[in-house]
């Protein structure tokens, strides 16, 4: 009884410290609200890009990336809404708009059924092949090194479908940009340790946060049973069904099925879902969520990323403290090519935004600088990590390795733009995006070879 009174006593502190409404810089921004479901697009035409200091030209390019757009990870989500929708239609409580979300939300799980629930949509195995076919064009001189040394080319995947497929399609759009690399590609290993780690052994410590940590549950139970998440909640179920329905599901009585913010998370998830499903059809999903609501509830979405992967809260690193076996693989690939007991030419890497995410914030990449405290809750208003822009679908992270001699600088690519790395890494020049690798050894909290 005491372990409850505490944590609702952090519930209701939480509470009062986070805003009635959405802030107006998130309420009149230009974003879709789609969080971490947000399709890919590059950020930058290479055409911009700072050009490589005389004399070195790229021997090298290592990756890793999020699995392509694709299908919701069941239906959970679309059985919840239907169960409603199906009381509402037998008692004539629908709207106008209502009477058709039902055969919207149908035919979107049905093509999510039949592509696979959690596989790559039409436009996620798009995403993935354009993005290898533009890797192949930036690097020319690299990918006819490859070619003439005979370089292997190696792809590593986390083992889950989506994962596997990305990294198979990435492979093989390679070899159609330029067929001599075909061969050079390795046959592709799975290794969940690496790009699995959240749910592997090196994770453990990380689940038990998730699951029993009170202060965590409290903070997400307070961003979400607040004033403005039932106002928004309502907002959306009144496009669907008539007030008197809506009254019934606020008070409580389909609570078996769900509450009035979980009825209204599900219109949004499918919302969030179908830009990714655009190649399989036109799922009209905006018909029954108004642009401010979709941002309050995409808020709320990457409130509960922010805290269960991201930055979270200051005083901890336990959400991204296991990343270090990523960002430790990149150096342990730089060094291999650097001391000469690697000849591979290039290392991709496959894996899912519960990756992404913690190696982001270890990085301390765009976005991901900011953690909260206790007192100051995670918001919009005051907090730059949007999961649109941190790890939308198919984001990248790559590292290039350029030689002149016996040295060697990295340069860093994020969603395909020039990105430098974190405040107190020194570049070799003022405003450039080279680095020596001991130097980011050193500002990365590694010991410099």
């Amino acid at each position: 009884m005491h372990k409850r009174t505490a944590a609702l006593s952090l519930t209701l502190a939480v509470s009062a410290l986070l805003p009635a409404t959405l802030p107006a810089q998130a309420a009149s921004g230009s974003s879709g609200s789609y969080a971490t479901k947000t399709p890919y697009a590059p950020q930058q035409n290479p055409r911009s890009y700072e050009k490589a200091p005389q004399g070195f030209v790229p021997v090298f390019t290592e990756n890793v990336s999020r699995h392509g757009s694709r299908a919701a990870s069941d239906s959970e989500d679309g059985d919840l809404i239907l169960a409603l929708w199906e009381k509402a239609r037998a008692e004539g409580q629908l709207t106008r708009a209502g009477q058709r979300f039902g055969g919207d939300t149908k035919a979107l799980l049905a093509a999510m059924d039949k592509v696979g629930y959690g596989q790559l949509s039409g436009r996620g195995v798009r995403e993935i092949q354009d993005t290898a076919a533009r890797l192949e064009k930036r690097l020319p001189g690299l990918f006819e090194r490859i070619a003439e040394k005979s370089e292997p080319i190696n792809v590593t995947n986390s083992g889950k479908d989506r994962a596997v497929d990305s990294g198979t399609l990435f492979a093989a759009a390679l070899a159609e940009s330029d067929p001599a690399l075909a061969p050079l590609i390795t046959p592709a290993r799975t290794d969940a340790d690496l790009l699995y780690f959240h749910k592997s052994a090196g994770g453990a410590e990380y689940r038990d946060y998730i699951k029993n940590d009170k202060r965590l549950a409290a903070t997400l139970d307070a961003l979400t049973d607040q004033p403005a998440s039932h106002a928004a909640a309502r907002s959306v179920l009144k496009k669907i069904f008539k007030p008197a329905f809506v009254e019934r599901i606020t008070a409580g009585e389909f609570s078996a099925i769900g509450t009035e913010i979980e009825a209204a998370q599900a219109v949004y998830a499918l919302y969030s879902i179908a830009p990714a499903m655009a190649d399989e059809g036109d799922w009209h999903m905006k018909r029954y969520i108004a642009p401010r609501d979709a941002r309050w509830f995409a808020y709320l979405s990457d409130a509960e990323d922010f805290y269960e992967k991201g930055p979270g809260f200051a005083d901890s690193d336990i959400t991204y403290r296991m990343a270090n076996v990523l960002l430790d693989d990149f150096f342990t690939k730089i060094d291999a090519k650097r001391d000469g007991t690697s000849d591979a030419g290039a290392e991709l890497r496959f894996t899912h935004a519960e990756e992404i995410i913690p190696l982001a914030a270890l990085m301390g990449l765009p976005g991901s600088t900011k953690p909260v405290s206790e007192a100051r809750p995670y918001t919009y208003g005051d907090n730059p990590w949007r999961g649109e822009s941190v790890a939308p679908m198919a984001t990248n992270i790559q590292w290039d390795l350029f030689r002149n001699g016996n040295t060697y600088l990295v340069r860093m690519l994020y969603n395909e733009k020039q990105t430098a790395f974190k405040k107190g890494c020194e570049p070799v020049a003022k405003g450039s995006y080279y680095y020596e690798v001991d130097e980011l050894k050193r500002c990365l909290g590694r010991t410099a070879s």
